[in-house]
């Protein structure tokens, strides 16, 4: 538009705007009714939560004073007489994590699969396979570790059967949406040659899905890692039991160079998996 003085501008009158587009301005008051009450129900349940909680800003207050204590006992980071049982239990926790990831990538492959809308055609299987695998993942890794732990007894075994389990759950369900998200091109022009369904989903859905499932295998298998430390504490092998039992008697030192290698172990896993990952894409980038 053009301002009195000549001068040719791309903001547009505001006057003219708020006449053409008044009642889009103003809004309907219908929606303004429900969004007041959202919020106003939101608060209300805030604030319900808060005293059904007993939440004290005075209890808080104290809470952070004896933290601040804690922390000065931490410091400094010592492993007591028990360096290389630490550094065994932190193997075993990056081994139940390895392990575990890697068995639930493998058995969720066919779960993907029979859930994938553009592969099963049929609709009861695939419901099935999705109501399963969302199953599964609604219970969380420290439960599914407390059962095991039941059924196999305590130890490691007990720790990769609970990763596994709840990873099997999530992996279904990335997998399934990674295989709905592909080109169907690929795989019709492997049929039209002649191909059967197998070798359509072979050279035409799994060229196009694989980094993507391995870029979520690698960060679960880093996600992994913590949960390992914290079913540990349960009993389900791994450093979290050491870390318990320091926490425990209250050997502050101790506890703080136990999260300090787990921090460093975590980091280096994240660093390599980044890099992998970050290969993995660039690949696969470059191959389009």
């Amino acid at each position: 538009m053009t301002t009195p003085s000549g001068k040719r501008t791309f903001f547009p009158d505001q006057s003219a705007v708020r006449q053409r587009h008044a009642a889009l301005i103003a809004g309907s008051p219908r929606a303004k009714i429900v969004t007041i009450g959202v919020i106003a129900l939101m608060a209300a349940v805030a604030l319900f939560a808060l005293l059904r909680l007993d939440f004290s800003i005075a209890r808080l207050g104290s809470g952070i004073v004896q933290l601040g204590t804690f922390l000065s006992l931490m410091v400094p980071p010592t492993p007591g007489t028990q360096l290389m049982s630490l550094l065994k239990a932190l193997a075993e926790t990056v081994a139940i994590a390895f392990l575990g990831t890697l068995l639930a990538a493998i058995l969720s492959i066919p779960m993907g699969f029979l859930a994938a809308r553009n592969v099963m055609a049929n609709r009861i299987v695939q419901f099935l396979a999705r109501r399963f695998s969302d199953s599964i993942r609604g219970v969380d890794t420290l439960i599914w570790a407390l059962i095991w732990i039941n059924v196999v007894g305590l130890g490691p075994f007990a720790g990769v059967l609970a990763i596994m389990t709840s990873d099997i759950g999530s992996f279904s369900k990335l997998y399934s949406e990674a295989i709905e998200a592909v080109d169907g091109k690929p795989g019709e022009g492997v049929v039209s040659t002649g191909g059967s369904k197998w070798h359509a989903i072979r050279f035409g859905i799994v060229p196009q899905v694989m980094p993507v499932l391995l870029s979520q295998i690698l960060y679960y298998f880093e996600s992994n890692t913590r949960s390992a430390t914290i079913i540990g504490i349960v009993g389900a092998g791994g450093i979290g039991l050491y870390l318990a039992e320091q926490i425990r008697t209250y050997e502050w030192d101790q506890v703080a160079f136990i999260i300090l290698m787990i921090l460093v172990t975590v980091a280096v896993i994240d660093f390599i998996s980044s890099r992998l990952r970050l290969s993995i894409v660039g690949q696969r980038a470059g191959s389009l």
